[in-house]
């Protein structure tokens, strides 16, 4: 009898001693980034949430690059990193929805594409590191205090450089001279459209050039409000306005039609068919928040102390088809004023 009873307690010890052995390799607590992400001994699975308000490349882009940014920083989805992503669709009580998922489930980081996403998103995340991308004056949209000391638990990429309207509109200026009204489709319910409006205006007082604004609430009224404009004006302009970019192609349309020259704030609504911007890829804005994510979730910095970025890389990229399609010639003049010669884009007017 004294061979079982012994052989019953070691049996007995076994799994205590492992569950003690185990105590030492358990995962660290979301968070506690000491680790090393890309060592399997320390792998733990980090939780994102990713609130975008709408579908389009700009937006899309921006998610693309920040989630490649995570994967070249040791981050990798389904390995050990879990990323939620929602997107509202353009309606404002899903947006609310999902910034309060995002806070009940205890995220690790909370990344918010496009303005009304990060203010949905700062109201209501305050325990977890809060990042927003593809948005244009995060001051006054109240996502931060200043761009150089964000404060509180919140910081990002915006995606305006401060040069970028008064450069497009020199450009108007100095190679259409016979632009003196410019017909721009906004929503000025969106706080980066009324910013960008703002912009526009002041830079085109100085060429005595008239801004006529045409309002619109959602993206069915785009089509309408742009054709109000044909025949008005001498020229289309539109901001980052996420309700006018859902419809773009009913502008581009337009223009094409009537002949108007379409000039816009970034570079995916070029390659569909305006003529010309002053701006950069929205990947290459992605990837920058997204390195800034890697530094919060790897090195433990904290929002408060980052300051907002926005993009370093800025040149004039010019549409060729486009410009045919809407009767105007690209000029020796307009190609000078580009740094790089790959951003004259051909083929992908409509």
């Amino acid at each position: 009898m004294k061979t079982p009873t012994k052989l019953l307690s070691l049996l007995l010890a076994v799994p205590l001693v492992l569950a003690a052995a185990g105590c030492g390799t358990n995962p660290a607590p979301a968070g506690d980034t000491g680790g090393n992400a890309s060592n399997p001994q320390d792998k733990e699975v980090v939780k994102i949430g990713i609130s975008q308000i709408v579908e389009h490349p700009s937006l899309n882009a921006t998610r693309e690059g920040f989630l490649a940014a995570l994967k070249d920083g040791g981050f990798t989805d389904k390995d050990n990193l879990q990323v939620d992503y929602q997107n509202a669709q353009g309606d404002a009580t899903t947006n609310l929805t999902i910034a309060q998922k995002f806070a009940a489930d205890k995220k690790d980081l909370v990344v918010a594409i496009a303005t009304q996403s990060a203010q949905a998103v700062v109201q209501n995340v305050k325990d977890a590191p809060v990042l927003f991308a593809a948005v244009t004056d995060p001051v006054s949209a109240k996502l931060v205090a200043s761009l150089d000391k964000p404060g509180a638990n919140v910081t990002g990429a915006a995606d305006t450089h401060p040069d970028a309207i008064p450069m497009l509109m020199d450009f108007i200026a100095a190679e259409f001279p016979n632009v003196k009204t410019i017909g721009i489709v906004v929503n000025e319910g969106e706080p980066n459209s009324a910013f960008m409006l703002q912009t526009a205006e002041a830079a085109l007082a100085k060429h005595n050039i008239k801004i006529v604004k045409a309002a619109v609430a959602n993206s069915s009224e785009v089509k309408q409000a742009a054709e109000s404009l044909a025949g008005r004006v001498d020229a289309f302009y539109i901001t980052l306005d996420n309700t006018v970019v859902s419809a773009v192609e009913t502008i581009i349309k337009i223009a094409n039609d009537k002949k108007i020259p379409f000039f816009s704030s970034d570079r995916d609504t070029v390659e569909k068919g305006a003529i010309a911007t002053y701006g950069f890829k929205y990947y290459d804005h992605g990837y920058q928040a997204g390195k800034m994510a890697v530094e919060i979730l790897k090195n433990g910095t904290k929002p408060e102390d980052m300051t907002v970025t926005y993009p370093d890389k800025l040149d004039l990229i010019i549409n060729a088809d486009a410009a045919k399609a809407q009767g105007v010639e690209i000029t020796d003049s307009m190609k000078s004023k580009m740094q790089n010669k790959e951003n004259l884009i051909n083929g992908s007017a409509k």
